[in-house]
């Protein structure tokens, strides 16, 4: 059994964890959740001796992991699966794992079949995929046939058929009566693997209970009721029978009613005595997901926010010139999408007319400069307007000056550009 104790570490004056206690039994697969940031690899680290904690204690067994007797035989942990000499052989770094810990090298066979390596078990890791690299660090984990094992992102990498091995190898180790403790972040995965779950966030403990028990903590379930749609009035009318009933009823965009505060019985007689004809009647419980983003909804320190592509097409300043016309502007096919906030575009000149100039702000409120992605590769420019002589010296300079665009300005002239 791993316990943790007023866990704490500070790093200088940042506090990764702090004062964290829990339990992880054997013979459950116990899930360790959490956003970024949040702690849970500082928590492991100091549960495996590679970090002291600034204060508190875990133990594994009731000993602090250094002081365990050939603690490679009692806990085995995937933390880094990239924590490999590219050079070695995927044989000869369990090899060597397992001659410092005494352990048989026939041993080392048995759990490349384990994890499915044997048949590259004489490549260097160097050249492993992801999803190959994982099974080789699942490999050292299992190599001490221990009875305490950690795994940080087991499966990181994997196909669909190599998390389904994992989840089956998690809960074949729990059945056996080991001590299994993941951390993930795949909520759909944890929902079938783990019995029990611990949730940290911002380095503090928000959940320590099973994923029955955590779902309905923090989700509210209702029923979910639809009338037809070609007859409203039982809509409402339904609503008023449930609302009198002490329901709670709320309309959803779809057209249906979310009911809470009665059971589905009780919204079945309810609609029968109404006489109204219900199209569905269901119950809805939270997933392990959304239970979990309403637990940590407050704890969490990185947040998008909204791509503003508008603000990167500024207006042109009073009185600048038009830019000049984009590569294929005016040929047969060419078509330039509205600006931002705009309507549907003007009808382009028919094929041997005149182009018309281009208006402010270039071509249907572009961005002046900005190169036309719709235009055709290699297609020519159309002709510009004739320059008019300037009326006075402070006039805009002419057509001649303004600097040309190049027939390939749209195409990319790098390989991030081209990304």
């Amino acid at each position: 059994m791993i316990e943790a104790v007023g866990l704490t570490k500070r790093y200088g004056d940042k506090t990764a964890v702090y004062n964290l206690s829990f339990q992880v039994r054997p013979g459950a697969v116990t899930g360790f959740l959490g956003p970024n940031g949040s702690g849970k690899s500082t928590t492991m680290r100091m549960i495996l001796g590679l970090d002291n904690p600034s204060a508190g204690s875990v133990t594994i067994g009731g000993y602090p992991y250094r002081k365990l007797p050939n603690a490679a035989r009692q806990v085995g942990a995937l933390l880094d699966a990239k924590a490999v000499h590219g050079g070695r052989h995927a044989r000869n770094h369990l090899l060597s794992l397992a001659q410092l810990s005494g352990i048989p090298a026939r041993r080392v066979d048995e759990v490349l079949g384990v994890v499915g390596l044997q048949d590259v078990a004489k490549r260097r890791s160097k050249g492993f995929s992801l999803g190959m690299g994982q099974r080789l660090g699942i490999a050292a984990a299992l190599l001490g046939d221990p009875q305490v094992l950690l795994f940080d992102e087991p499966v990181n990498g994997l196909d669909p058929e190599g998390i389904l091995w994992v989840r089956n190898l998690m809960k074949s180790l729990a059945a056996e009566g080991r001590t299994v403790f993941v951390s993930s972040h795949l909520m759909s995965e944890m929902a079938v693997t783990a019995d029990h779950l611990i949730v940290i966030g911002r380095g503090q403990l928000l959940a320590d209970m099973s994923v029955t028990d955590f779902i309905s903590a923090n989700s509210a379930d209702f029923a979910r009721v639809r009338t037809p749609h070609t007859e409203p009035q039982l809509r409402e009318k339904l609503a008023g029978a449930l609302t009198e009933a002490g329901g709670h009823v709320l309309p959803e965009q779809d057209g249906a009613l979310r009911v809470t505060g009665l059971p589905l019985p009780r919204i079945s007689d309810i609609a029968h005595e109404a006489d109204v004809r219900l199209w569905e009647l269901s119950p809805h419980q939270a997933s392990l997901e959304e239970a979990y983003m309403r637990m940590t909804q407050g704890a969490v320190d990185y947040r998008s926010t909204t791509d503003q592509k508008a603000g990167l097409q500024q207006p042109l300043p009073p009185g600048a010139q038009p830019p000049m016309p984009v590569p294929g502007q005016g040929q047969p096919g060419w078509y330039a999408p509205p600006g931002p906030q705009q309507g549907y575009a003007p009808p382009q000149p028919m094929p041997g007319a005149a182009p018309a100039a281009a208006a402010p702000g270039g071509p249907y409120g572009a961005a002046p400069g900005t190169p036309n992605p719709y235009a055709q590769p290699g297609a020519p420019a159309a002709p510009a307007a004739p320059a008019q002589p300037p009326a006075a010296p402070a006039a805009a300079p002419q057509a001649s000056e303004r600097p040309a665009v190049a027939p390939q300005a749209s195409a990319p002239t790098t390989t991030e550009d081209a990304r």
